[in-house]
């Protein structure tokens, strides 16, 4: 089984996304992953259901790159609903 956090199949859009004065930029399904899953500066408990959507379409990306539109679309309904777009 892939790891999804060390996967470098690219996302179908780069997301910027500025947290504490820097931009982080995110590009491949790993980048995502370990953003959205690594203990930081976001508490996505208000979001639990995205979050769970979005770490579940970024290991499926993982493992099949076919997913990454699926991946994208739905890191993009995360992002944008905790307002870091």
């Amino acid at each position: 089984m892939t790891n999804a956090s060390h996967s470098q199949t690219p996302l179908t859009a780069t997301f910027k996304v500025k947290l504490n004065d820097e931009t982080v930029s995110i590009d491949t399904v790993g980048q995502a992953y370990r953003f959205i899953t690594n203990p930081g500066a976001i508490e996505w408990m208000e979001f639990r259901s995205l979050h769970a959507d979005a770490v579940s379409a970024l290991g499926s990306a993982a493992r099949n790159a076919m997913l990454s539109v699926q991946a994208t679309a739905a890191l993009r309904a995360l992002l944008a609903r905790a307002r870091l777009l």
